[in-house]
């Protein structure tokens, strides 16, 4: 199993549309998939399930979530098993280390989006773990046994669900924040992904995850020399490797470059490989060969605007290329039905880009 984190420090660059249709297409291909939605706003679970049923989940979870102790011991065991039972929030199930108390002993179920693909939903209160993972760091240093927990725990998770389920991937939704929580996703995943907008707010989100990859990568790296042997096993071997970044959401312009976009576009594009080798430390990104990396993953596959079909996506809960699938009635028939061939092509597309990403990962080892 590898997990993999998609990250920019620059919000509306399609990052969890990409995600989302990423996981799917990777589910068709016959890779087991489980998505791990640690983005406080919980986008890629909106997108992913009803907001009603969501609501569902977080409502029964309230109590634990504001305190878990008290909620456990307050139920008999047999309430308990029924809580974990259903299909649980990923800060429900990192809320024990964040008190400190016991771990729950039970994988809740995740929830099955498409065949080889589920997903463990995320919750607005995140922010909470984020605060301990703040006050704790510098006991980190010392090898205090929670703070260790707090740090490595959201990895933990999903290397006990994947060796229940058999998950190939992981894949972690991130916010656009370089703060606590973030540092400790990203640092502690295999492999992660750039998305970007060609435009200067993009170059500006690589210089400033550059930075603090650099910052990372020494913090982790003092940590590792001082904990014992048998405490570093609580981590992964090496620190995360850059797989390469995309390019989404772009204008589509037929002219002579090879990227196919407008000229204002084309021109942040060219500057994205360059920001890339010159802010990203050379050890994160020295798996992956300069003349692949300098290259968008799956090239232009992904790289142009979706136009509506990302909103007929949101509406129904499904990859783009499902879409017709899914509507029988109402008003998106005659819509969604017009462009079908449309709709359906983005599959070839995104997988596509998977098979690109697949060989990337491969030389992780």
């Amino acid at each position: 199993m590898k997990t993999i984190s998609i990250f920019n420090n620059k919000g509306g660059v399609g990052k969890t549309t990409l995600t989302f249709h990423l996981a799917h297409a990777l589910a068709t291909m016959g890779k087991k998939i489980l998505i791990i939605d640690l983005d406080p706003q919980c986008n890629i679970s909106t997108l992913s399930v009803p907001q009603e049923w969501l609501m569902g989940v977080w409502a029964e979870e309230d109590a634990y979530i504001e305190d878990f102790k008290a909620t456990r011991e307050q139920c008999s065991d047999e309430e308990f098993d029924r809580v974990n039972q259903n299909v649980r929030s990923i800060h429900y199930l990192l809320t024990p280390t964040q008190e400190g108390t016991a771990e729950i002993g039970a994988l809740p179920p995740p929830v099955a989006l498409a065949k080889n693909l589920h997903l463990i939903p995320g919750r607005l209160t995140m922010h909470l773990y984020e605060d301990k993972i703040s006050s704790r760091w510098s006991d980190v240093y010392q090898g205090d046994p929670l703070a260790i927990r707090t740090i490595t725990r959201i990895r933990k998770i999903a290397e006990e669900y994947a060796a229940a389920y058999g998950y190939d991937y992981v894949i972690m939704d991130t916010s656009p924040s370089i703060g606590a929580l973030n540092k400790v996703i990203i640092s502690t995943t295999d492999g992660f992904i750039i998305p970007c907008a060609p435009d200067m707010f993009s170059l500006y989100g690589i210089r400033n995850l550059g930075s603090a990859l650099s910052v990372w990568q020494k913090q982790f790296s003092t940590i590792f020399h001082l904990l014992s042997e048998d405490k570093r096993k609580n981590f992964p071997e090496d620190f995360v490797k850059l797989l390469g970044f995309t390019i989404y959401n772009a204008k589509k312009y037929a002219g002579n470059q090879p990227w196919e976009l407008a000229k204002a576009h084309y021109n942040y594009a060219l500057q994205i490989p360059n920001e890339i080798m010159t802010c990203v430390p050379e050890n994160v990104r020295k798996v992956i060969p300069e003349e692949i990396l300098s290259q968008p993953i799956g090239g232009t596959a992904i790289m142009h605007t979706h136009n509506t079909l990302t909103g007929m996506s949101q509406k129904y809960h499904a990859p783009m290329w499902r879409v017709p699938s899914e509507v029988y009635l109402g008003d998106d028939v005659n819509t969604v039905m017009g462009s079908r061939r449309v709709f359906e092509a983005t599959l070839e597309k995104y997988t596509e880009f998977s098979r690109d990403l697949l060989t990337r990962i491969e030389r992780l080892g």
